[in-house]
């Protein structure tokens, strides 16, 4: 059989699972997968060390071996093998039980007939960007190699994504200590998806779920959140949320979390909803304006500087005036806390969220036609799984004692007020 070679793009080796772990065959089965440069030639070496432990050496007429004189060797078949992901033709020799009057069946050749690590290598591809109808294209370049049927991907495809939903709807949260929660509403294949992300105590983050709504519906969201706390989430500990203002979530965390929950509104979204009732002309000053005003240091300074914005605004557009007003206090949530200056660059806006689902979009670019809600789950949270991998932790998170601490302050003193 030819020798067939495949250099890695980046001349590094791939990885294999530790052989240490596993039975002798299993071993030597996870390295024919794992090897592509040389898998095609130690597919046919282990299948003729099989059928030379089945049925003698050749040309031995049975003298001497496990199998006596009963099994014996039959010729050769036309198969295939799966080499990582990708499906190759292989001739498979044949050993058969003469006494018994029926074929052996070749142990290594069946292990080989399943797929490495199952849909994952497959999946990957496909989320990646490969589409089910380009697959073929995009197969490894191994000349025997043939490619898949676009509606044998399809299936696998769909069999690997609705694991990641269930993966990302079911795990449980209790083992972690959460600090931050951040919930945010986007849009996605043209429906309302809210999505929840933690950070934990020690900075990680951390997807939480996504509930499917029309709108950022109030009992929607708030039974999400119950899910969320029957998962593990805990609903009655100090927690930072942070919005961008819908009322809808503002609603709903008020229910389920009560005094527990400090709200940090979006600045950037508060900001942008106070200068859409500005000319054009006017604003990119007021961008500037109300961003100067927000970096201050201090509660104090930055809600005088507020106020100014305010003032000046009611003579320019008396509506935009109103909009800054609208929650105010609530964008100043860190400032108030006295963590602004060590904690704001990652949790003053709902940017932790914002440039995960810009990055899912890049992912389903591909996807011009979607049938089923089931299938903008799936391919949601695929994505968001896949990504979740390369999270790091947030910026400032050796400051996130000062939060916790700040936080229980706030809240048992609030708590003591309404008993």
């Amino acid at each position: 059989m030819r020798r067939v070679r495949q250099q890695d793009p980046k001349n590094q080796s791939r990885a294999i699972a530790p052989l240490e772990a596993l039975p002798a065959d299993a071993a030597v089965i996870a390295t024919i997968q794992a090897l592509i440069p040389l898998g095609l030639q130690a597919v046919e070496d282990a299948l003729q060390q099989e059928v030379t432990r089945l049925a003698g050496p050749r040309y031995a007429h049975g003298d001497g071996h496990p199998g006596g004189s009963h099994l014996v060797r039959w010729g050769r078949q036309q198969g295939s093998v799966f080499l990582a992901d990708q499906k190759l033709a292989v001739e498979v020799p044949r050993v058969r039980d003469r006494a018994a009057g029926r074929e052996v069946s070749l142990a290594t050749y069946h292990a080989l007939q399943t797929p490495r690590a199952g849909d994952v290598g497959l999946f990957r591809r496909v989320l990646a960007g490969i589409s089910t109808r380009e697959y073929r294209a995009a197969a490894e370049a191994v000349p025997e190699a043939f490619g898949l049927a676009r509606t044998s991907v399809s299936r696998r495809f769909i069999r690997a994504s609705a694991r990641k939903l269930a993966e990302l709807q079911e795990r449980s949260l209790a083992d972690h200590d959460w600090i931050a929660l951040e919930l945010d509403g986007k849009s996605f294949a043209e429906d309302a998806l809210v999505l929840a992300l933690g950070v934990t105590t020690t900075g990680e983050k951390r997807l939480l779920g996504i509930v499917q709504t029309a709108t950022e519906n109030k009992s929607v969201c708030a039974q999400f959140l119950r899910d969320l706390g029957a998962r593990g989430l805990p609903l009655d500990r100090p927690l930072l949320v942070i919005l961008d203002g819908a009322k809808g979530l503002r609603a709903a965390v008020h229910d389920v979390f009560g005094a527990h929950a400090r709200v940090q509104r979006c600045q950037w979204h508060k900001r942008e909803n106070v200068v859409r009732h500005l000319p054009l002309r006017l604003q990119p000053l007021w961008r500037r304006k109300l961003q100067a005003a927000y970096e201050q240091p201090t509660y104090a300074a930055a809600h005088a500087a507020l106020a100014r914005c305010q003032r000046e605004l009611r003579l320019v557009n008396i509506s935009a005036a109103a909009s800054l007003a609208e929650g105010l206090e609530e964008t100043l949530t860190l400032h108030r806390l006295g963590v602004f200056a060590q904690l704001g660059t990652s949790f003053k806006t709902t940017n932790l969220l914002e440039s995960v689902m810009a990055r899912v979009e890049a992912r389903r670019r591909r996807v011009t036609y979607w049938r089923t809600s089931d299938q903008k789950q799936r391919w949601c949270a695929a994505a968001l799984l896949a990504l979740e991998t390369q999270f790091r932790r947030i910026k400032g998170f050796r400051h996130l004692p000062l939060l916790i601490r700040a936080l229980r302050a706030n809240v048992e003193s609030k708590l003591k007020v309404a008993a």
